[in-house]
């Protein structure tokens, strides 16, 4: 029997199968007759998004374990993954175990497979209808199928239940959770260095379209998660790497209620909000404050230079939406809007993207806004692997992007307004 969990408890509930009947054993050890065990889903977001990549399997009883009886084939996993708005079944499948091996505190560590390809680890659902990623209700249901020996020779040591445990992914889990006033959803990520004389940086992630919230037909669905778990656009500026060349920073990402394009102009003052909201509570350098963003949240970049031209150190819209100019529908940044802009901006994107057209919102924008650096890529390829033309995100997330020897996140951490 397995115990339904919410999506915000989200993983692990146990298998309950009499292990010491399964395995012809006696349950007794050490320890006692019955042993329950903590499991701890540990999720991390690769270049194509948030996947559970282990479990953590912790309990008194592991002490008295003989670690060399410990093997991948310990124990096995399955995940049932529900979409929580539709209720239905999104996935439901064996997870390979790749590893195991003890932690320092005595714990199991069960490495999954995992990686672009690799079906039953996702943490989000795209409901392609509504254009929106949903963070999964996930149930683990782990089974030992051999025992573990007990020290000096004490029998064997069998795991009856497994309870459930919250996910885990410590880059998302670093950031904090807040609204602002007017209720918008925004995480935040807090530098450990102590901010320097005039402050710290702050670097703005707008995100995609599908990272926004679901309010319509009747779903209220609105969680300040997708932002973070659909791709490493604000994790990257969280890393080691970004907090050296920037000295520190705070990392803000708004979740929009919808989606940035469908109300640029009602979201822009919800954004200042947020960031006004975030200088007022913490020590920013009011002329290192950048914008960047990722398809939708990529016009958006541009859209908030533009309501803001003196507010920016640096603008970086990835993938952008421009709108189109040939009479087939409603543009969204003017040709004088992007002849205006005086802020330092470097777009990216790439040739193949077949969701926004490269050469008509990429280059369109660049050819217009005078000074402005761009990264045009042949295609999206990291690590080995080929992603959809539409994910140029990657290469910032990455610092991959490169302008006269310098790095797009070295740039970026050298404006100053």
């Amino acid at each position: 029997m397995h115990t339904p969990i919410t999506r915000r408890t989200l993983l692990v509930s146990g298998a309950t199968v009499g292990a010491s009947a399964l395995l012809g054993v006696p349950a007794a050890s050490a320890a006692g007759r019955e042993h329950d065990a903590l499991v701890t889903p540990v999720a991390e977001v690769l270049d194509g998004g948030e996947q559970v990549t282990s479990l953590v399997v912790s309990s008194p009883v592991l002490d008295h374990a003989e670690r060399s009886s410990l093997t991948s084939s310990t124990f096995a996993v399955h995940v049932t993954a529900t979409n929580p708005l539709t209720g239905e079944t999104a996935y439901a499948q064996e997870r390979v175990v790749t590893a195991a091996s003890w932690t320092r505190r005595g714990e199991i560590s069960l490495a999954l497979e995992h990686g672009w390809g690799v079906d039953g680890g996702g943490t989000l659902q795209y409901m392609g209808g509504y254009g929106r990623n949903v963070l999964l209700d996930l149930d683990y249901a782990i089974t030992q199928v051999e025992p573990l020996r007990a020290r000096g020779g004490g029998g064997a040591i069998v795991l009856d239940s497994f309870r459930q445990g919250r996910l885990s992914d410590p880059e998302v889990d670093a950031f904090t959770y807040h609204a602002t006033a007017a209720g918008l959803n925004y995480r935040l990520f807090s530098p450990a260095r102590r901010a320097g004389r005039d402050g710290a940086a702050l670097v703005v992630w707008l995100h995609g379209g599908g990272e926004g919230g679901l309010l319509t037909d009747g779903y209220d669905y609105y969680d300040n998660e997708a932002q973070l778990r659909a791709n490493r656009g604000a994790l990257g500026f969280a890393t080691p790497e970004a907090q050296d060349l920037f000295g520190g920073a705070y990392v803000l990402a708004p979740q929009a209620t919808s989606a940035w394009m469908l109300d640029g102009d009602g979201f822009a003052p919800l954004v200042l909000e947020a960031i006004e909201e975030v200088a007022a509570a913490h020590r920013i350098d009011a002329s290192r404050i950048h914008v960047v963003g990722c398809s939708n949240g990529g016009y958006m970049s541009l859209k908030m230079v533009a309501e803001h031209p003196e507010l920016f150190a640096s603008s970086v819209p990835i993938c952008c939406g421009i709108g189109p100019r040939d009479g087939s529908g409603t543009y969204f940044i003017s040709d004088a809007e992007l002849a205006a802009m005086t802020t330092p901006t470097w777009l990216v994107a790439s040739a193949d993207d077949t969701t926004l057209d490269a050469e008509a919102n990429t280059v369109y924008a660049h050819e217009r806004i005078d000074g402005s650096i761009m990264s045009l890529y042949d295609r999206v390829t990291w690590d080995g692997n080929t992603y959809p033309g539409h994910w140029s995100w990657i290469y910032v997330a990455r610092n991959d992007p490169r302008h006269d020897g310098a790095s797009i996140w070295e740039w970026m951490s050298a404006a100053r307004r």
